[in-house]
């Protein structure tokens, strides 16, 4: 069989198999290189070595996404199509996402501030270095996932199932994905599973109303992201145990308390009603 007539076949696949060839292929492009990083960096610094293999895992992906493109889709412009487009829409996109994802995880603390269940308190570093560094942390992490999981994945389950069916799957992988942990981590953190879900389904629901551009998702994502890192790893905020944890967010994390539900589905009531990115 030549090449040609397997890739067309891999092309009619079903999703799951699809899925599977594709994330096989990536994993053994991967391992090669995540091995022996691991072995012989993993103990020293487990935080350098996750960001070595974590930075070299994207790079095959993107190798891999390209080839896809070309060789099971025909198509020259994988990028684009995934909504991955260089124009100045797509740029406005990104910062209008930037700074809704930004001053939504601010806005949360800062109600939780006035209702006097939190404290605001100084940076515990620098803080231009504080936004520096979290922003870029943040554009890494929105621009890796979402290229995957609003860009490839997507695409992948709009070919073969409705808009809402592929929608709430794409959330649903979004979720688990977050979850390839120990069995205690997992048991531990299932609570932030309902979020993980909404905050998945918002991603897509923003990037299906900006003209299917990656711009507000990439934007979005990254801006939540970038404000809680600035918050968290500054240690700008103190508990105040007024209210139980379920309400502010189980072991201090925002996505897994009633406040951040709430305020997640306050941003997806607005993404409905075309407010983001409907004047661009």
């Amino acid at each position: 069989m030549s090449l040609n007539i397997l890739f067309d076949r891999i092309k009619h696949y079903p999703f799951i198999s699809r899925l599977g060839i594709f994330i096989l292929t990536l994993g053994l492009f991967w391992l090669p290189f995540a091995v022996p990083i691991y072995y012989f960096l993993g103990e020293k610094d487990s935080n350098l070595t996750t960001i070595i293999t974590m930075a070299i895992l994207f790079v095959i992906f993107l190798f891999l996404v390209k080839f896809w493109g070309k060789y099971i889709y025909k198509n020259q412009a994988i990028f684009s199509y995934y909504g991955l487009v260089n124009s100045k829409k797509n740029a406005l996109y990104l910062l209008q996402g930037l700074t809704i994802g930004f001053s939504f995880t601010w806005l949360l603390f800062i109600v939780e501030a006035l209702l006097g269940w939190v404290s605001f308190q100084s940076p515990s570093m620098a803080f231009p270095r504080l936004i520096l560094e979290g922003f870029i942390s943040a554009i890494g992490i929105g621009f890796a996932e979402e290229l995957f999981f609003r860009g490839w994945l997507l695409s992948e389950l709009e070919r073969d199932f409705s808009l809402g069916i592929s929608a709430f799957l794409n959330s649903l992988i979004f979720a688990i994905a977050h979850f390839i942990k120990p069995l205690s981590e997992i048991i531990r953190t299932i609570v932030t599973f309902p979020a993980l879900l909404l905050l998945g389904y918002t991603l897509v629901s923003a990037k299906r109303s900006s003209q299917n551009l990656l711009g507000i998702s990439i934007g979005l994502h990254s801006g939540l992201v970038w404000g809680y890192y600035v918050l968290n790893v500054g240690e700008m905020i103190t508990y105040l145990d007024r209210v139980p944890q379920w309400i502010t967010g189980i072991d201090k994390n925002p996505i897994a308390g009633i406040m951040g539900l709430g305020f997640l589905s306050i941003l997806l009531s607005i993404i409905k009603i075309k407010k983001i990115g409907a004047n661009l």
